[in-house]
């Protein structure tokens, strides 16, 4: 199980880790000269020519630097396909002419966190205190099958090294952030070691710009939903049927979970908005906004997702007539004295979230 320090999942894209571990191999024989010259300099004396040793080392270290970058872009071009000049003209823009598709699955890990903006201290939702992840979603974009989603329940009891008793899933964002629940999701859904690549934290701020970026929603909610929390001052109020909903009220259709059912009425909530925002962004009008829009939200996600990989996964998300593949996770009946945890039920089928026999993956893992 995974440690209990933030240690997010990588970060940075692999532009940036080629181009960081490239740099770190230039910037050492040049802080050698910096300080090894420095009298020289001040005193005016000639500076000596580099021993013959010496000038091979730097060579080679050079040569290394250069291999080294050459490398890295070659992994990148294995999975994101490189900029093509043909995609900046003036054509129309669709999904298909959005951005060059992903040569793999990719899997990204969504977070929607219950608090208002990123580092809040307060999360301004029951119960209150630092930001919990009221949504967990893995995100499956396969170039050659259908979009999946799997619904992680944020109340699935989980056993952390070093705690006395089950903590919810929901509660790792708050103990460790994106990278010890990226870490406890890995070995829960049996995902590979590489897995999730990468990962979004939406909070609900920007969860309400970006539909009122896309003009709202048109959802149609499951029925009358009303609540009121006056200790939080905040209230639902949603009428069923066919309509189209600003981003304020988007929120409240999240956020609501009925007394009955619980979280589960919550997910088939996010099932709906998840499919509006779809619907919504492939169509030609949405799409032409759609560097606008992103540059809005950038400060208000968390992601390691480059703008590059971004328009490559939705190119490849919404290129597609199929609906969405969506899947959760079996989960035993409450228990007395576990309040709202729940346990995955024990007789599960493995792997938990198989890969589409249409997908074009060579293997069934996830």
């Amino acid at each position: 199980m995974a440690s209990r320090r933030d240690r997010s999942p990588d970060s940075r894209s692999p532009d940036s880790r080629d181009a960081r571990s490239t740099g770190s191999r230039r910037s050492r024989p040049g802080g050698r000269r910096r300080g090894g010259g420095g009298g020289d300099r001040s005193s005016g004396a000639p500076r000596p020519a580099p021993e013959p040793g010496l000038r091979r080392r730097r060579l080679a270290q050079a040569g290394l630097a250069l291999v080294g970058a050459v490398g890295g872009l070659g992994l990148l071009g294995l999975v994101w396909p490189e900029y093509d000049p043909a995609l900046a003209t003036d054509q129309e823009i669709t999904p298909a002419t959005l951005a060059e598709k992903p040569r793999r699955p990719i899997t990204v890990l969504v977070i929607g966190s219950d608090a208002d903006s990123l580092g809040a201290p307060q999360n301004g939702a029951a119960p209150r205190g630092p930001a919990n992840a009221d949504a967990l979603l893995l995100v499956r974009v396969n170039p050659k099958g259908p979009l999946q989603v799997l619904q992680l329940p944020v109340e699935l009891a989980v056993n952390l090294p070093g705690s006395r008793s089950p903590v919810a899933l929901g509660s790792l964002y708050r103990v460790g952030g994106a990278g010890l629940t990226s870490d406890v999701v890995r070995e829960l859904v049996g995902l590979e070691a590489s897995r999730p690549d990468r990962y979004v934290v939406l909070p609900r701020g920007a969860l309400r710009q970006l539909v009122d970026g896309l003009s709202g929603l048109e959802v149609n909610p499951p029925g009358t939903l009303r609540y009121r929390d006056r200790s939080l001052n905040y209230r639902i109020d949603l009428q069923g049927g066919l309509q189209t909903l600003s981003g304020p009220q988007v929120e409240q259709l999240v956020r609501y979970r009925d007394r009955w059912l619980g979280e589960q009425s919550r997910r088939r909530n996010h099932e709906i908005v998840i499919t509006g925002i779809r619907e919504r962004l492939s169509r030609p009008d949405v799409l032409q906004q759609l560097p606008a829009l992103l540059s809005g939200l950038q400060g208000k996600v968390e992601t390691n997702l480059s703008g590059r990989e971004t328009l490559s996964l939705l190119a490849a998300g919404l290129d597609n007539d199929r609906p969405i593949l969506w899947a959760s996770l079996p989960l035993d009946p409450q228990k007395p004295g576990h309040g709202r945890l729940r346990q995955l039920r024990a007789a599960a089928p493995q792997p938990l979230w198989p890969v589409p026999a249409a997908s074009g993956s060579a293997a069934a893992r996830p």
